[in-house]
Order: C-alpha cells, then structure tokens, then sequence
C-alpha cells in the first residue's frame, strides 16, 4: 500500500486535491466534526476539562473556537481528547483499506503529530495567499483569531516544501489538479 499525506496551508485545497487522486481518502477534519456530532464520550471527556465552555451535546464549533480563543492551553486540552480518537479512527481505515493499492491521508497536521512515515509520499499543495484569503473569507464559520492560533501550532510552508516529494500549484481549477494529480500517479505506480 502506497500512503499519500497532502500537506498545505489552511484553506489551501487540501481536501480537493486528496479526493481528486480516485482513492480512499482519509479526512481527520471530517472524522473530527463526526465526533462533535455523534460521540458522547467525547462531550463528556471535553465538558470535564472544559466545563466553562464545552456546555452542550453534539459540541457545536463555536463552543470550541471560543474555548482555543479564550486560553492556549485549551487548544492542547481539547488535542489530547479528540486526537487520541481521530488515530484510533484512522488505525480502522488503514486496516480496512489494506489491500487498496494507495489511500490519501488528508490530515492537517501530518507532520506535526508524525503520523507518516519515511516511505510515505508527501504532497504540499501550494495556494497563492490571496487565493487562500478569498476561500477562506466565503466559509461561513470562518474566525480569523481562529486560523492564527491553528496557524502558530504548524510547522511552516517553507518547511513542508522542503520534505514533500511533490508540489502541486493549486490555482482552484479542476483541469489543473487532475492534471498534476496524473502526472504524480504516473510517477509513483
């Protein structure tokens, strides 16, 4: 099994490029909101630690924001809850995606929280800010204190470059993913 980590700034296209491959795809954002959603020990583990702002069940997201905004720590808090549970989730894709040829991990923080391997492909998707600002502006729950905390737990754009085997100048036209998504495909089966 070839493994592809996508690597890139938020809001970059992460998501779209890793669907755009045609193989199973493993996205920690959505496994994360799935566990707001739908897992009680989670609420519990979260409402025990976070008591002031984790109040309600399923956790909605600006319950989280305003807890990682009012105190640093809580950011680490919450991480250790919900990541403990987002690499069990991942653990049961890879096993039942075993006999697949690749599987894309969409994960936001790959490389911060080492969960690749040498041997695994690394993919940077590269965004002009500009772009990025644009994309980001249009999502509804967007909080730009938000995205500068996230921001500061990430290894830099420059560094992820340096470690990816791949570049893939996304300008947020179909035509051109598929088309650099082929040419890598073409390089690594």
């Amino acid at each position: 099994m070839i493994k592809i980590g996508i690597l890139g700034e938020i809001g970059s296209g992460k998501s779209y490029v890793a669907k755009s491959f045609g193989y199973p795809v493993f996205n920690a954002d959505f496994e994360v909101s799935k566990l707001y959603k739908n897992n009680k020990n989670i609420f519990v583990k979260l409402n025990k630690v976070l008591p002031k702002y984790i109040i309600s069940f399923p956790i909605k997201k600006n319950e989280i924001t305003e807890a990682i905004l009012s105190n640093k720590s809580n950011l680490k808090k919450i991480s250790n809850i919900v990541h403990k549970e987002v690499r069990k989730k991942m653990n049961l894709f890879l096993k039942l995606n075993k006999n697949k040829k690749v599987i894309i991990l969409d994960i936001p923080l790959l490389m911060e929280n080492k969960i690749y391997n040498k041997k695994d492909i690394l993919v940077f998707v590269d965004s002009k800010k500009s772009d990025i600002k644009k994309k980001l502006k249009k999502r509804s729950n967007f909080n730009n204190k938000l995205y500068s905390e996230l921001k500061k737990i990430q290894f830099t754009s420059v560094y992820k470059k340096k470690r990816s085997n791949f570049i893939i100048k996304n300008n947020f036209k179909k035509e051109t993913i598929k088309r650099e998504v082929k040419k890598i495909l073409a390089k690594i089966l």
